[in-house]
């Protein structure tokens, strides 16, 4: 059995002769577990154009547990970190002449896309790429640092990892996501090979190393799990299901996988859960927070954790009772949220802000 993964963090902590955050006393936490963790969501994304290694750094130095780089392949089969294969968004391919008749529509788990993608291009071709914002409306201050970033490999972001855990002397964590796992098998490039020959030549493929690897999808998990030893992450959507189970004519949605019997099952395969914030606060239609649901403690009874995704501190982002204006790029009353989540007894989150989330779980903690 897998170590469980906030006990990670102290395990982690411990072999480098730190001291641990004191525990979070919130309600349903699984005994023995410690504080809340904090996942740096691609980076520090809200401060750096995300999954670049600037913005992963960002995010290591403000004191994030982990970073949290999406994978997904090139055409010659090395993993890079973008949180889609669709790059249009998040670099400057439409500034490249040279790959203007790269752009294409692509189905994409049942989703049309136009574009230009990861898979048709060379892991040299796509170095050539600079990364950028990719909500500059929102996020106009990130738009300074379009041009500077390379688009990284997983391997750089696992260097990356190892330099920063001996120049900050604490472990820092890597929750890589498999991105589209289906959709990449048919097309012969599958993503666990590369995942598990990378952590087991960087010597993380190991029982309490400071990893967790994610996906939306079951199936991947399941045969993942033959092979890692590390902590695995079902993540769950507010809406819709598993991509694995909508081509296998498997009738689940997310909202039964969260169900006491789908979580039972989740757990023979997986440790950890990581849903959308609103399955454990929904957002009415109103746009104000319900009542939290039962999952956090459903989840815990099954011997899972749960870590959802994602807070954003502006406006656009954040339930109505914590907006501070209808400027959507404002900051609003994230700690608020925040707190409102560590009170139903999540064990991590994912942040954008990993120095806010930092602050409102030592807040909540008393310190």
């Amino acid at each position: 059995m897998r170590v469980r993964l906030t006990a990670l963090s102290v395990a982690g902590a411990a072999a480098l002769g730190l001291i641990t955050a004191p525990a979070i006393a919130a309600p349903n936490r699984p005994a023995g577990t410690e504080q809340v963790s904090v996942f740096g969501h691609r980076g520090a994304s809200g401060y750096r154009p995300e999954h670049t290694l600037a913005s992963y750094e960002l995010a290591a130095r403000m004191g994030a547990d982990y970073i949290e780089p999406d994978l997904v392949p090139t055409k010659d089969g090395v993993l890079v970190a973008r949180h889609e294969n669709e790059i249009g968004g998040t670099t400057d391919v439409a500034d490249h002449p040279e790959f203007a008749d790269r752009k294409t529509t692509k189905v994409i788990d049942g989703a049309s896309l136009t574009g230009w993608f990861t898979e048709d291009f060379t892991l040299a071709e796509l170095k050539t790429l600079r990364a950028k914002e990719r909500i500059p409306d929102v996020r106009p201050n990130n738009t300074i640092y379009d041009g500077r970033y390379e688009v990284p490999t997983f391997q750089e972001v696992l260097d990356l990892r190892a330099r920063l855990s001996r120049e900050l002397n604490r472990d820092i964590g890597v929750a890589p996501e498999t991105k589209h796992p289906s959709y990449f098998a048919k097309l012969g490039l599958p993503l666990e090979p590369g995942v598990v020959q990378a952590l087991t030549t960087n010597g993380l493929n190991r029982p309490g190393a400071k990893v967790a690897v994610q996906s939306f999808e079951v199936g991947n998990l399941k045969e993942l799990n033959k092979s890692l030893q590390v902590d695995l992450v079902q993540l769950i959507s507010n809406s819709g299901a598993p991509q694995d189970f909508i081509e296998s004519g498997d009738p689940r949605t997310y909202a039964d996988l969260v169900k006491p019997e789908g979580l039972k099952e989740i757990a023979g395969y997986a440790d950890v859960i990581g849903p959308d914030t609103k399955v454990v606060l929904p957002v009415k239609d109103d746009g104000y927070l319900g009542d939290p649901t039962p999952v956090v403690a459903d989840a815990h009874a099954a011997g899972l954790e749960v870590v959802p995704y994602t807070v954003r501190a502006e406006n656009k982002f954040l339930p109505k009772d914590f907006q501070s204006s209808d400027d959507p790029k404002a900051f609003g009353d994230v700690f608020g949220f925040f707190k409102a989540l560590f009170d139903t007894g999540i064990d991590g989150i994912f942040s954008d802000h990993p120095d806010i989330a930092i602050t409102a779980r030592d807040d909540y903690a008393g310190r």
